[in-house]
C-alpha cells in the first residue's frame, strides 16, 4: 500500500514580510488507507495541507515522502509521479473543466501520462462508472450537464489517472442532498474497489461521520486530534472548543448523558445512535423485570 507522509512540516505564507503567517506549524502525519476526513474551521490550515499533497505548494520546512521518498528531492521526475499517484480534486473543480466533451475532459490526465488510445478509452469508462456518469453523456458537452453532473466529470478526471491517493477539498460542497450522496458514494466505492487511500476535506461533520474510517482535526495550522470517528467525536466539547459544530446526533447523546441516559458520547450517526438507544432501553426493561 502506498503511503505518504509529512515530517516536520511548516508552511509560512509572505514569509519574510510584515504579513508573515504560519499556515502549518509542525505537521507530522503519514497516510494511508480507507477513507480519512480532515475537519477545521476556516483558517485552520487544511485547505493548504491539501495542496502540499501533491506538490502544489512547497513546505517551507520539512519533507514530503511519498512511499518513503521526498517529492521535492529531485524535483522534476518526483513531482511528476507525485501528481498522478496523489489525485488532488480540488473545491468546485466543475469550473477547471475545459474539454468540448465528457470523454475529453476525463481523457486529458491519462492522455499526458502517454498512454494508448485503447488504454485511456479503458479507463476514461471505467472512471466514468465510479463517478456514476452514463455512457450517454461521454458526447456531450461538459458545460450541458448539473452541476453534480460536472463534479462528476471533474472527479472521474481524477480517478482516470488510476491515482494511490485521492484527495478531496469539499467535494460535495454546494450540491443538494442527493448529489452529495451520490458523490460521497462513488468516492467510497472508487476507494474500496481500487484499494486507494482517500483523503477529504469538509465542513460537513455528517458527512465525516458517513464516511471516514479516520478523522483528523485541525486548529490554527496545527493537528489537535487524530483518530478513529467514535474517539474523535467522543470529544465533543473539545471540538466545539476550537470552533467546531458536532453531528446533531452527537450533540443529542450528550444532552441525554446530561440528563442520565448515557448511549455513549461517542455516537455520530443516527444508526449507531438508534442501536444504542434500544440496547439502553432493552437494559432498562430487563432491570425493572428482574
Amino acid at each position: 500500500m502506498a503511503s505518504l507522509e509529512l515530517c516536520g512540516i511548516n508552511y509560512i505564507y509572505n514569509k519574510g514580510t510584515p504579513y508573515e503567517t504560519y499556515a502549518l506549524k509542525d505537521i507530522n502525519l503519514k497516510l494511508g488507507g480507507g477513507i480519512t476526513g480532515i475537519i477545521g474551521h476556516t483558517g485552520s490550515g487544511k485547505s493548504t495541507l491539501v495542496q502540499l499533497l501533491n506538490g502544489l505548494l512547497r513546505p517551507t520546512e520539512g519533507k514530503l515522502l511519498l512511499d518513503d521518498e521526498d517529492i521535492w528531492e529531485k524535483k522534476t521526475d518526483r513531482l511528476r509521479e507525485a501528481r498522478f499517484k496523489v489525485g488532488l480534486v480540488m473545491q468546485y473543480p466543475e469550473y477547471q473543466l475545459f474539454a468540448s466533451t465528457v470523454y475529453e475532459d476525463i481523457a486529458f490526465g491519462p492522455r499526458n501520462m502517454g498512454l494508448s488510445d485503447e488504454e485511456i478509452k479503458e479507463r476514461v469508462y471505467a472512471a466514468a462508472k465510479f463517478s456514476m456518469l452514463s455512457p450517454e453523456v461521454m458526447t456531450r458537452s461538459p458545460f450541458e450537464l448539473s452541476g453534480g453532473q460536472k463534479r462528476r466529470v471533474a472527479l472521474a478526471g481524477i480517478i482516470a489517472m488510476n491515482p494511490k491517493f485521492l484527495v478531496l477539498d469539499e467535494p460535495a460542497a454546494g450540491l443538494d442532498p442527493g448529489g452529495r450522496c451520490g458523490i460521497l458514494e462513488g468516492i467510497c466505492n472508487f476507494s474500496q474497489k481500487s484499494g486507494a487511500s482517500v483523503i477529504i476535506v469538509s465542513h460537513s461533520m455528517e458527512d465525516m461521520a458517513a464516511y471516514c474510517d479516520r478523522v483528523i482535526a485541525m486548529a490554527s495550522g496545527k493537528i489537535v486530534m487524530d483518530g478513529s470517528r467514535s474517539e474523535v467525536y467522543g470529544r465533543a466539547d473539545e471540538l466545539i472548543g476550537i470552533g467546531l459544530d458536532v453531528p446533531q446526533v452527537t450533540r443529542i447523546a450528550s444532552a441525554l448523558a446530561e440528563r442520565g441516559i448515557d448511549i455513549g458520547r461517542d455516537v455520530y450517526t443516527v444508526g449507531y445512535a438508534a442501536d444504542m438507544i434500544c440496547s439502553a432501553a432493552n437494559i432498562q426493561s430487563s432491570d425493572k423485570t428482574n
